[in-house]
């Protein structure tokens, strides 16, 4: 998979690209790692797994560090900064595909915070997967209303983001009209998860299956 050096806000972003060969119209999606100050990057397990299911189901996929992670120039700036990384890393995805009718935005704890975010400032993403989202740690007030449709899956034993906060964001955006908020969860799954079996398979499972039915339907 080329290795990729485009530019951001901040200087240069490192990412990894995977093509479509002979698909211009191909789907396109962007995956967004978990938090860089405890480790986060995007060779994350599950950062990488969503990416290659992606790859799997037909998409052109791009996934990048954020700022001042691996070879990605800049330093931490709380989320703010990151979204500009992210804004940077879709115009370029879209750069690379003119052609493209589809296009999914995926994030992982600290990622789908910021996916989300990203979800509201482009109306072009027709989709999104949200893997643990913390949201018990950051305010995911802003999604009013939550523009596209999409996934929230989390694991029943995540002591990170715990469930019930979980619950409590997904009961908020299904009281809107006019999108579908599906949310799943993985039984004794934790924030990671670990278990390449019992918690990862099902849950990349999972969104295999969501992605895969929104694609055959043309509603948001």
């Amino acid at each position: 998979m080329p290795e990729l050096i485009f530019p951001g806000p901040e200087g240069r972003l490192e990412g990894r690209y995977h093509p479509q060969p002979g698909k211009p119209d191909a789907p396109i999606a962007i995956v967004l790692h978990p938090h860089p100050q405890y480790g986060g990057t995007m060779n994350n397990r599950v950062v990488y797994n969503l990416h290659y299911a992606f790859h799997r189901m037909g998409f052109t996929v791009m996934r990048f560090n954020f700022r001042g992670v691996g070879r990605s120039q800049g330093e931490f700036d709380q989320g703010i900064g990151e979204l500009s990384d992210a804004a940077s890393a879709l115009d370029y995805l879209q750069a690379m595909n003119p052609n493209s009718k589809h296009c999914w935005v995926a994030g992982f704890s600290f990622g789908a915070w910021i996916g989300m975010q990203l979800l509201m400032r482009r109306p072009e993403i027709t989709g999104f997967i949200t893997v643990a989202p913390p949201a018990n740690m950051y305010d995911f007030s802003f999604l009013a209303p939550c523009p596209s449709s999409g996934l929230i899956v989390n694991g029943t034993a995540d002591r990170v983001a715990p469930p019930k906060d979980t619950h409590t964001l997904v009961a908020k955006l299904r009281e809107q009209k006019g999108i579908t908020v599906t949310h799943e969860e993985i039984e004794g799954a934790d924030h990671f998860f670990r278990d390449d079996e019992t918690h990862m398979k099902p849950m990349i499972d999972l969104v295999q299956g969501y992605v895969r039915k929104r694609l055959t339907e043309t509603s948001r």
